[in-house]
C-alpha cells in the first residue's frame, strides 16, 4: 500500500498535511495499550516532540470526527530519513476500541502536524512528569534533549543540552506501564509510582517529583502530562519553588486546527485578566503560570 498524496490543510496551521496511510506495525505495550506505527514521511519530517496529530477510521461516519494522539517518536528509513510517526493509545472508547482492532496493511486518516510542541530542552535539569497515559508525549523530547535525534524541518537547534534527564512516571499499577524499554534505552534516569505499590514507589508521582524538587530546583525544568488533578499538583508545587513548568493539555478536540473552538482553555493575561486559547492551536503546551488553574478551595 502507498502513502496517499497530502492534503494541505487551509487555516491556521500551514504545514499540516492530511492523508489516509498505510499501518506498518501494531503492538501492545501493556494492559490496553497499544503502539501504532504510521507510515506518513511528509508529516514526520516536520513533527516536533510535544506536537499531534489526528486520527480517524478512513471512509467509516462512527466515529465522524477523529481523535487527537500526541507524538510518541518518529521513526526512521533506512538512509536515516523520518519515514513515520509511533502513536501509543490506551483503549478507552470507541475510537481507539476500533484502532485495537487494526492489523499491519490496514490504513488509517491523519492529519498533523498539529500544535505548537514543546519548547526545545533547556540547559540544566529537565524532570519529565507523567501520568496515566501521559508519557506519550515524552520519548521523542527525552532523545532529542539527549542528542540522539534532531525534529523539524529544517532541524530545530538544541542550544543548551540538558544536562540531566529524569522521567518520572505514575500509574495505577504495574500493568499499564508503558514503553518502559524505550525510555531505559535512552539512558535518563526512570522513576516509577504505582498508586498500589505493585512497582516502583507506592504512592504518587507528585510525590518523586517533590523528592527531585528538594534535591535541586535550581536551573530546573519540568515539562508535565497526565491526569487534570495531577497537572495542577505538579504546577502549584513548581510555582511555590520558583520552577519553570510546561503542562502538556489533553483537551478533548473536534477538528484539530483551530475552526471550531471546542477545545480552548483559560489563560492569564499580562494585565491580571484572562481570556481563551484554542488547545489545539496556541497549545497543548502552555506555560504552568499562564493557565488560569482553579485553586484548591
Amino acid at each position: 500500500m502507498t502513502v496517499a498524496p497530502a492534503l494541505t490543510l487551509p487555516g491556521c496551521v500551514p504545514s499540516a498535511k492530511q492523508q489516509i496511510v498505510p499501518i506498518v506495525q501494531h503492538e501492545q505495550l501493556a494492559q490496553g495499550t497499544f503502539r501504532v506505527r504510521l507510515e506518513c514521511p511528509e508529516i514526520a519530517s516536520q513533527a516536533v516532540p510535544g506536537q499531534f496529530v489526528m486520527i480517524r477510521e478512513p471512509h467509516r461516519s462512527d466515529p465522524m470526527l477523529g481523535r487527537p494522539f500526541a507524538l510518541y517518536d518518529t521513526y526512521l528509513d533506512a538512509n536515516g530519513q523520518p519515514a513515520g510517526i509511533d502513536v501509543v493509545y490506551l483503549v478507552v472508547g470507541k475510537m481507539t476500541g476500533l484502532m485495537s482492532r487494526w492489523q499491519v496493511g490496514d490504513s488509517a486518516e491523519i492529519w498533523g502536524p498539529l500544535g505548537n510542541g514543546f519548547p526545545a530542552p533547556p540547559a540544566g535539569r529537565l524532570v519529565l512528569v507523567a501520568g496515566g497515559i501521559g508519557q506519550t508525549p515524552f520519548l521523542a523530547i527525552a532523545r532529542e534533549a539527549l542528542g540522539q535525534r534532531k525534529y523539524g524541518l529544517p532541524n530545530r537547534p538544541v542550544l543548551n543540552q540538558p544536562e540531566n534527564v529524569t522521567l518520572c512516571y505514575g500509574v495505577r499499577s504495574r500493568e499499564y506501564l508503558a514503553g518502559l524499554d524505550d525510555f531505559s534505552a535512552l539512558g535518563l534516569n526512570v522513576r516509577i509510582a504505582t498508586d498500589n505499590g505493585s512497582q516502583g514507589h507506592h504512592g504518587y508521582v507528585t510525590d518523586l517529583l517533590r523528592e527531585e524538587l528538594n534535591r535541586s530546583s535550581h536551573d530546573t525544568t519540568v515539562y508535565c502530562c497526565g491526569p487534570e488533578p495531577m497537572m495542577h499538583a505538579v504546577a502549584r508545587m513548581c510555582e511555590e519553588r520558583n520552577v519553570c513548568c510546561f503542562l502538556s493539555l489533553e483537551t478533548p478536540m473536534a477538528c484539530g486546527f483551530g475552526v471550531c473552538f471546542s477545545c480552548v482553555t483559560k489563560v492569564r493575561l499580562p494585565d491580571a485578566t484572562w481570556d481563551y486559547r484554542r488547545v489545539c492551536v496556541e497549545g497543548p503546551i502552555f506555560r504552568a503560570t499562564d493557565l488560569f488553574l482553579e485553586r484548591p478551595a
